[in-house]
């Protein structure tokens, strides 16, 4: 492997860190905003309560249309606690959730949100 592409591999790991969540606590910087808009990444969404929310770094979003079996989990054929698959940050307000079952999701910014819309237990 040359230094470049190494270093390219880098770059994408930590890219792929800071939009899972995985930045420090009080870091100032808005994740999404230091995101280009068209970034996939590896994303584990939580389904456990239905499909209704997402938080890409330091930015919750909120599903277009909500998913759920009518009881507060997730519909039939979405894995549970969490479904694998990737987010598309489409621009600072717009994501895409995807997977291989062929789920997709459309995920909108809350402005101004700094927790959960709901704790689900």
């Amino acid at each position: 492997m040359t230094e470049r592409a190494g270093h390219f591999i880098l770059a994408l790991a930590l890219a792929a860190g800071l939009l899972t969540g995985c930045a420090q606590a009080g870091e100032d910087a808005d994740v999404v905003r230091a995101t280009p808009s068209g970034r996939t990444i590896p994303f584990d969404l939580y389904t456990h309560c239905g499909i209704d929310e997402a938080r890409i770094g330091s930015t919750y979003f909120e599903a277009e249309t909500p998913l759920s079996d009518g009881s507060g989990n997730p519909p039939p054929g979405w894995n549970n606690p969490t479904q694998h698959g990737t987010m598309t940050l489409k621009s600072e307000t717009e994501a895409l959730f995807t997977d291989s079952a062929g789920h997709k999701v459309k995920f909108r910014a809350r402005p101004g949100a700094s927790a959960p819309k709901r704790i689900c237990s």
